[in-house]
């Protein structure tokens, strides 16, 4: 479809790391048990790894054009994100912190992003009452734990 705009490309390069993982692994297990010997066994090698650089110049010969030609908005990245509720799991983090049980704070976290959804906010731009009403162990510093920026930085990203 012309119109299609998601990267398929990244998709089906993802999806052939597995066949490459498979080559790698073949491998690994075959030199495991490698006695000290003639290791005629050796010969069972050169498929996988023939396969395995196959896999991989193709990937890269597709992929190499789109990475020249993409256009990165990172403002359209970070609407995405705080839409998606990827910073929830900090959220719960925090009431961690706080000493809530994770149990307990991932079912706080769930019930912060239902009223998100339902209101059209996200966890950065829930009004701290609003935080306050569903769990009295949240204060002004949620808004430095649920941002974006930290939760990534929290990452190593």
């Amino acid at each position: 479809m012309p119109q299609k705009k998601n990267p398929d490309l990244c998709e089906l390069i993802r999806g052939k790391t597995g066949r490459v993982f498979g080559d790698l692994t073949g491998t690994l297990t075959m030199m495991k048990g490698l006695p000290l010997a003639y290791n005629k066994d050796m010969q069972e090698d050169k498929e996988s790894l023939f396969d395995a650089l196959d896999t991989v110049s193709a990937c890269l010969t597709a992929f190499t054009p789109m990475m020249e030609a993409i256009v990165f908005r990172p403002e359209r990245m970070r609407a995405a994100a705080a839409e998606g509720f990827l910073n929830a799991t900090d959220c719960a983090d925090y009431l961690v912190g706080k000493g809530m049980p994770f149990r307990e704070a991932y079912g706080v976290a769930g019930r912060l992003v239902r009223e998100c959804i339902e209101s059209g906010a996200t966890l950065e731009t829930l009004p701290p009452d609003r935080y306050r009403s569903v769990c009295p162990l949240f204060g002004e510093d949620v808004y430095e734990a649920v941002s974006l920026d930290t939760c990534v930085k929290r990452r190593g990203l």
